[in-house]
C-alpha cells in the first residue's frame, strides 16, 4: 500500500478551493507530484500557484462530464501514465425537505456527488490496476453518507451512494494491492457553507442564520480534513473521520461491523478465484 506520498502521482477533484485544495497543498507538501482539477477554473489556478512545481497538469472540468472526465484520463494515461492515489472531492450540497426540493436538486446531488467520482473511478482506476504497483483510492463522501440526518435526503442520495461504492472497491481492489479510503466529515468551514441550497427555506431568515452559525461553530477547517485524509492514506484506514461526533455516532448506529467485514471480505475472496488473471 502507498506508506508516503513522496514521488506519488496524485490526482485530485474539486482542487479549487476547500477540502480539494487543502489536500493538494498537503499532498505537495509531502512530496507528491499532482494532478487537479476543478469546475471552476479561477480557484483552480490559484490553487496551482500556490502549489507551484509540484502540479504536473490541471484541468478545469465538471466531473459529471463524463466524455470531459474520459477525454482528461486518455491525455493523462498517454503523457504519465496510471496514477498512485486517486482522490474524489469534487462534490455539492441541497438540503430540504422532500415537499420543497425540485427535481433537479435530486439530480444535481447525484450527477456530481455520486456519477462524478464514479467518472473518475472509471477512467483512472483501471489503468492503477494494470500498472500493478498498487495504489490508493480516497472518495469523500460525509457524515450523511452514514447517517440519516435531517433535509438531507437528496444529498445523503449521492453520499450513501459513494459510500456503497467505496466499501465493494474496498474490498474487490485489496487484490491488487490498492487501498479505499472513505472520508466522512461532519462540519467543514467550506465555501460549501455558504452557498449550500436550502429547498423551500428564506436562508435570511434568523432561524436558519442561527442553525447555519450553529453548523459554523462546530466546522473543522479543511486543512485538518487534509490532515487525516493524508494520514488515513499512509496507515490504509477505510473510514476515515475528521471529528469525534461522527465517529461515535456511526460506532452507535452499527455494532457489529467486524463479522460483516470479515463475511464480505472473504465473499470477496472466493468471488476473486473465479477472475482471470490480469
Amino acid at each position: 500500500m502507498v506508506k508516503d506520498l513522496r514521488g506519488k502521482k496524485c490526482l485530485i477533484t474539486g482542487a479549487g478551493s476547500g477540502i480539494g485544495r487543502a489536500t493538494a497543498l498537503a499532498s505537495a507538501a509531502e512530496g507528491a507530484e499532482l494532478f487537479l482539477t476543478d469546475i471552476n477554473a479561477v480557484g483552480l489556478a490559484e490553487t496551482v500557484a500556490m502549489a507551484g512545481s509540484a502540479v504536473t497538469t490541471s484541468k478545469a472540468l465538471d466531473v459529471s462530464d463524463y466524455d470531459a472526465v474520459t477525454a482528461w484520463a486518455t491525455e493523462i494515461d498517454d503523457a504519465h501514465g496510471a496514477m498512485d492515489v486517486v482522490m474524489n472531492v469534487a462534490g455539492i450540497s441541497a438540503w430540504g425537505t422532500v415537499e420543497n426540493l425540485e427535481h433537479r436538486h435530486w439530480k444535481s446531488m447525484v450527477d456530481v456527488n455520486l456519477m462524478g467520482p464514479i467518472h473518475i473511478i472509471e477512467n483512472f482506476v483501471p489503468p492503477m490496476v494494470r500498472a500493478g504497483r498498487g495504489g490508493h483510492l480516497v472518495n469523500v463522501s460525509s457524515a450523511a453518507g452514514l447517517l440519516a440526518l435531517p433535509w438531507h435526503a437528496a444529498y445523503s442520495a449521492s453520499k450513501f451512494g459513494l459510500r456503497g461504492v467505496s466499501e465493494v472497491l474496498r474490498f474487490d481492489l485489496k487484490r491488487h494491492g490498492i487501498g479505499v479510503s472513505l472520508v466522512v466529515p461532519g462540519g467543514v468551514k467550506t465555501p460549501l457553507v455558504g452557498t449550500v441550497q436550502i429547498a423551500g427555506v428564506d436562508r435570511d431568515d434568523p432561524r436558519i442564520r442561527k442553525l447555519v452559525h450553529r453548523f459554523e461553530k462546530r466546522a473543522v477547517s479543511p486543512e485538518k480534513v487534509a490532515e487525516c485524509i493524508v494520514r488515513g492514506i499512509k496507515k490504509n484506514r477505510y473510514l476515515v473521520y475528521t471529528s469525534n461526533d461522527i465517529r461515535f455516532g456511526y460506532w452507535w448506529a452499527r455494532k457489529f461491523a467486524p463479522p460483516y467485514e470479515f463475511v464480505m471480505q472473504k465473499a470477496n475472496d472466493q468471488f476473486s478465484k473465479l477472475l482471470p488473471p490480469v
